[in-house]
């Protein structure tokens, strides 16, 4: 069996550290709200391929304040492909974060991950972000990639190995900490209760009721999906070391401890145009 580097072991170790204490201090929340909105990012895009996917098309996403979020197809979301595209969302954004976990097992690596996430940020928020009443989204989405991009180049590649890990282990932590919210008789989103989410749209896509148990069932297995996940992205990620006897340097990933925070966040309202919403999570913690 290969080795793993010790010093991205060591580094990997330090962003679940790092996320551990922050989900459990009271100024935690304000740290990890940008990351919070990264996993609302991924997960509405994480619908919006799968809508072009299966010939919807994708019009665009709303970002709130709460970190809640919704997608728009193009038209309506009916028959075969609702269940893939309910589903996109809480099975995307673990993957996403193991595949970032994955491809950083060097500062060099770490660089060209930033670079080309900041890009697709700001893209995203002049293209696809849409406005709402307060503009919030594109805004939100646009800085958040500006930063990306500095962290690219400007921080030094030691601490931007360590701070693309920390990003991919939020990616995995925040969708495990999303799912809680399916098991809610109702949803906020942007400030605003909804009784549908991609749990029980997928629940009547494919047994035909929105009941509890249909609802939990999926809220389950997305679940148990978002922990195998994140398992295998901490099995193998890294690279191997270049002799056994010296440790060479890239990252084995490790989720992050979830606190009791109240994380109301993201499961998507569905309209027949539109994913459902994705609820906000609390960003203070208990």
């Amino acid at each position: 069996m290969t080795r793993v580097d010790r010093h991205e072991q060591r580094s990997l170790a330090v962003a679940l550290l790092a996320s551990l204490l922050l989900w459990n201090l009271p100024f935690g929340g304000l740290v990890l709200y940008p990351f919070k909105l990264l996993a609302t990012w991924l997960h509405e895009l994480s619908h919006g391929l799968v809508m072009i996917a299966t010939g919807c098309g994708f019009d665009y996403v709303l970002i709130y304040r709460d970190t809640s979020g919704l997608a728009y197809s193009k038209t309506s979301m009916a028959g075969w492909g609702l269940p893939f595209i309910a589903a996109a969302g809480y099975m995307g954004t673990p993957l996403w974060g193991a595949l970032m976990l994955r491809i950083t097992p060097t500062a060099e690596r770490a660089r060209t991950v930033f670079a080309v996430l900041g890009v697709l940020l700001v893209i995203s928020a002049f293209t696809v972000i849409a406005i709402d009443e307060d503009a919030f989204g594109p805004w939100a989405i646009g800085v958040m990639g500006a930063a990306f991009l500095v962290a690219a180049f400007a921080v030094p590649g030691r601490y931007r190995r360590a701070l693309a890990h920390f990003v991919a282990a939020q990616s995995c932590i925040n969708a495990l900490l999303d799912i809680r919210v399916l098991l809610r008789p109702s949803q906020v989103v942007g400030g605003s209760t909804t009784a549908s989410s991609d749990a029980s749209n997928m629940a009547a896509s494919t047994f035909g009721t929105t009941a509890d148990w249909a609802v939990w069932t999926w809220a389950g297995i997305w679940l148990a999906w978002s922990l195998l996940v994140l398992y295998v992205a901490l099995r193998f990620s890294g690279s191997p070391a270049s002799s056994p006897a010296a440790p060479s340097d890239h990252p084995t990933g490790s989720p992050r401890d979830e606190s009791d925070r109240d994380a109301r966040r993201r499961s998507p309202a569905t309209a027949p145009d539109e994913t459902g919403p994705s609820a906000p999570a609390d960003t203070a913690a208990p």
